[in-house]
């Protein structure tokens, strides 16, 4: 089954890489028209995942993940017509020169090739990664996880046609539809075929993928994002954004984590933070100095806990957050460094030296200066749909787009020449 995939997408993706930018475009753009003319089927097959996925005992946080209703499937819908308008980066020369000797190089961008993209409860990845590898002249094979078998088939149901209305091989887009593990490890060594995975979900995934794939692996995603507070951050900004950052969506990747308040800040920070966050039901797993801080302002029912030393690292997904009282910024870049992810971290500042610090001694995939982590996403970013948050240093980083779905090869144009 696996091998027949694997050959039907490497014939798609050599169709795909001779195709026009208004082919892929109105590719792309018909895959949005499906979606949205299918609303019905698409919708009522989530229905059906999301009522075994209660019945299953999901937690709240993979619910939410798991869960389309119109307005999120239009906003889908809308993510990948911004795909179908963005610049194209195939053919794009990005170096180019004339050697000595008269030889005229140049780097062009080329699509990947074949892209396997195994991911979780996320039923939106689906269409986002569809746009975005067609829209780059890739084929694709996907394997989300059991808990969304019914949505990714009618989603890629509904993609497969859009293709098929374009005269493009609806091969370019596969769904490995079947539960068994064994599937995704045969896919993490189909390298005959396929150029390179994708994982979208929990570390464990990701541990899986590394130690298994015999195809290069592109990982990221797991985001224990960072809030640093120092004392000359004003009240009226550092409440708003931590509120934003871990309150918005708590389920995704980008949300907040852990908040570190300079020594100096936290009588100040603590008590008006804990009280707006209150309001949404946050749970506060707290270090000693800010549980005390926390306690003494607080009322009977806020809900503060004790921190233990594995809440410092976790990614909760959920609207809990840990907090902890530190130094000052040398102490926060190292708790950063020893507990972060390489994912988001935001300082919260007046001071440009320490904001200049922090942006560049923080090791992630994405630094901020006052503002939220919300913000790392392909659409925020003006990258439209992205296929994945990158947490590595090799090829891409951060939001990944379309041109980090391109490689690129050197074209070199000679005239007789020979080397001595």
């Amino acid at each position: 089954m696996l091998e027949a995939m694997g050959q039907r997408a490497k014939l798609a993706a050599r169709i795909l890489a001779r195709t026009t930018t208004a082919q892929r475009n109105a590719a792309v753009e018909a895959m949005a028209e499906e979606l949205s003319l299918d609303r019905e089927s698409i919708l009522s097959a989530n229905e059906a995942d999301m009522r075994l996925g209660r019945e299953a005992g999901l937690t709240p946080a993979l619910l939410d993940r798991l869960l389309l209703n119109e307005q999120r499937l239009e906003a889908i819908a809308n993510d990948v017509r911004t795909v179908a308008v963005l610049p194209d980066p195939v053919g794009e020369v990005f170096e180019q020169g004339v050697l000595p000797n008269g030889l005229r190089i140049e780097k062009r961008r080329v699509p990947l090739g074949v892209v396997g993209v195994i991911y979780e409860a996320r039923p939106n990845v689906t269409a986002d990664v569809a746009a975005l590898c067609i829209k780059a002249g890739s084929a694709v094979i996907l394997r989300g996880g059991k808990e969304i078998t019914r949505s990714a088939g009618a989603l890629v149901q509904a993609l497969r046609r859009a293709l098929e209305r374009v005269d493009l091989p609806a091969d370019a887009l596969q769904l490995i539809d079947n539960p068994d593990r064994e599937l995704v490890r045969g896919l993490l060594t189909l390298d005959r075929y396929v150029d390179m995975i994708i994982p979208r979900g929990g570390s464990g995934l990701h541990d899986f993928c590394r130690k298994t794939a015999t195809i290069p692996v592109i990982t990221g995603g797991i985001g224990v994002c960072h809030a640093y507070v120092d004392h000359t951050a004003p009240l009226e900004q550092v409440v708003p954004i931590i509120v934003n950052a871990k309150v918005q969506r708590p389920s995704v990747c980008n949300s907040l984590e852990t908040v570190l308040i300079e020594r100096s800040a936290a009588a100040k920070v603590l008590p008006r933070l804990g009280a707006a966050l209150q309001e949404h039901k946050v749970e506060l797993r707290c270090d000693p100095e800010s549980l005390a801080i926390l306690r003494e302002a607080g009322s009977a029912d806020w809900n503060l806990v004790s921190a233990q030393p594995a809440d410092f690292g976790q990614e909760f997904s959920a609207l809990i957050l840990a907090v902890r009282v530190v130094d000052g910024l040398d102490q926060a870049i190292e708790h950063i460094d020893q507990f972060g992810t390489d994912h988001s971290d935001t300082i919260l500042s007046q001071d440009p030296a320490a904001i200049e610090r922090f942006l560049n001694e923080v090791d992630s995939a994405v630094v901020y200066a006052n503002s939220s982590t919300r913000f790392t996403d392909g659409s925020q970013m003006g990258l439209g749909a992205e296929i994945a948050i990158s947490t590595q240093k090799l090829h891409a980083r951060g939001p990944m787009a379309l041109r980090e779905l391109t490689s690129y090869k050197w074209v070199v144009r000679g005239a007789g020449h020979v080397r001595d």
